[in-house]
């Protein structure tokens, strides 16, 4: 999974042009929390944080 989420990272994110309202990015907010809580809960905790990446989105720091 964080094979998957490197190759995004340096293949089609800069494409789009670093617009994340989060720090960490969406991208590597994925990859950590993969890292510190394995795939199942790494992708729910990923999939959370998508939802709330809307333009009425005050965005700020969020760690996994």
């Amino acid at each position: 999974a964080v094979l998957a989420l490197r190759a995004y990272q340096l293949v089609l994110s800069p494409w789009f042009g670093g617009a994340c309202r989060f720090y960490p990015s969406c991208s590597e907010f994925a990859v950590q929390s993969v890292e510190k809580h394995g795939p199942g809960r790494g992708l729910r905790q990923t999939l959370r944080r998508l939802a709330r990446c809307h333009p009425f989105s005050r965005g700020g720091l969020d760690l996994p």
